[in-house]
């Protein structure tokens, strides 16, 4: 298949890429500025603007691309961009791929769990409201800014994704350091639920998506059973063969990250039903494997 991407640089979008090209694909990666080398596509998500000649062909377009949560402390500034960068080029990429003429047979967008807000011990799945906060606003704007793609009539799946265990980038990226120092433990109260899912489900997830003709709306990427942030301490001890006698007092948190810190220490028990469901298979379900999975891909 011939298949863009946006985020083909990111921690999710490059292992998409290694995959597909692994198997034969051809990978068109939407670059930000003038294009290098073959299959590269000029796009300006804060100019909603995305070459639509580049794309001509195209069998499918996986839309993963957006300011880090975590990056930055969360001043008005950042959240804006935050906001900004995934709802503009959403915007861009689905009135692109609604204006190809033949049209992709599905664009994959990205989106969080975060939609579901502070969901306590819980259990939610697809048919769960949004919550409320800025994360879930954010991720809101986020899924209607598909909508033109939708209203063109190309398959569109919403991936909410979860806690990506790698070691590469993102939560667990921050985690992997601290926790070979031994100085790994829990924050807060460690009882909030964590819905993680190892990159390699990740990655056969999206490529899932893309291939599943019955897939459309929102799909939850995590792994089928949860775990409390206690859990996953002692799973990463278990692992590293590390002490995690540590811990992060909320009030400590609050003050290292801001009002960021109150999404670190919600609680989201999320479920992936629509994707057991539909036949998918797990290969590292529970976390001990998840956490195994990205100390070997170190190696």
């Amino acid at each position: 298949m011939r298949i863009a991407v946006t985020g083909a640089s990111g921690l999710i979008g490059s292992a998409l890429v290694r995959s597909l090209l692994a198997d034969g694909h051809q990978v068109l990666r939407l670059v930000r500025r003038e294009p290098t080398a073959p299959r590269e596509v000029r796009w300006d998500p804060r100019r909603r603007y995305v070459d639509v000649d580049g794309l001509a062909g195209c069998e499918a377009v996986v839309h993963l691309a957006g300011a880090g949560v975590g990056d930055h402390r969360w001043t008005e500034a950042y959240k804006q961009e935050i906001r900004d960068s995934r709802v503009l080029g959403t915007e861009a990429v689905a009135d692109a791929v609604a204006k190809l003429d033949p049209q992709p047979k599905v664009l994959v967008s990205g989106s969080a769990i975060g939609i579901y807000g502070d969901t306590g011990d819980r259990v939610v799945d697809e048919s769960t409201p949004p919550g409320t906060g800025f994360l879930a606003e954010v991720c809101q704007e986020w899924e209607q800014a598909t909508a033109a793609a939708g209203a063109a009539g190309v398959r569109t799946a919403i991936a909410r994704t979860g806690l990506v265990v790698a070691r590469g980038g993102g939560a667990w990226g921050r985690l992997f350091p601290l926790f070979k120092a031994g100085l790994g433990g829990r924050l807060g109260s460690g009882r909030q639920y964590w819905s993680f899912i190892a990159l390699h489900d990740h990655i056969a997830a999206l490529r899932y998506l893309i291939d599943t003709p019955g897939l459309s709306g929102p799909v939850n990427l995590t792994a089928p059973e949860p775990v409390t942030n206690r859990e996953v301490t002692a799973a990463m001890g278990r692992v590293l063969h590390r002490p995690t006698l540590a811990a992060v007092p909320a009030p400590a948190l609050r003050i290292a990250l801001g009002e960021f810190a109150q999404d670190v220490l919600s609680s989201q028990r999320v479920v992936p039903r629509r994707l057991l469901e539909s036949g998918f298979a797990f290969a590292l379900p529970e976390i001990d494997q998840s956490i195994r999975a990205a100390l070997a891909d170190e190696r």
